[in-house]
């Protein structure tokens, strides 16, 4: 991934073809579009290896298999992701309803969305679609 002179990770910015040439219709349906995979089909929901879970548009590292737990939502739930400034969170009032969206920080993929109902000690649930991630066992 390439990088800025700070050493940071360099912001991605495609084109809506750009990143259907990229990605399958399913990720381009979550990631470009806001979609929701069903729960209890993604792919990630029972790995159980250890390694980092990567955003699936882009690469960067958005969490680490020792931060995942199985929260019985259907989806691949994580209680603190890898740094602070790996995804970026906004408002989202759709389908009736007020969540926090998560996005990938880099490339600002969607991933899923964050509760306020998870494990100590943060609390919180991060809750994934399997289809925006890529896994990098270790």
């Amino acid at each position: 991934m390439p990088e800025t002179e700070q050493g940071k990770p360099q912001k991605i910015h495609k084109t809506e073809a750009e990143w259907r040439e990229l990605l399958t219709p399913e990720q381009f349906h979550i990631m470009r579009e806001k979609g929701t995979e069903r729960a209890f089909t993604g792919a990630l929901l029972n790995n159980h290896e250890t390694g980092v879970y990567q955003c699936g548009a882009c690469n960067a590292p958005l969490f680490t298999s020792d931060k995942k737990f199985d929260s019985g939502s259907g989806w691949p739930s994580f209680w603190l992701p890898i740094s602070a400034d790996a995804i970026a969170a906004h408002e989202d009032n759709t389908h009736g309803m007020r969540r926090i969206e998560v996005t990938c920080a880099n490339c600002g993929a969607h991933l899923g969305h964050v509760f306020p109902d998870g494990p100590k000690p943060t609390g919180m649930r991060y809750c994934i679609n399997s289809a925006s991630l890529a896994f990098e066992k270790q």
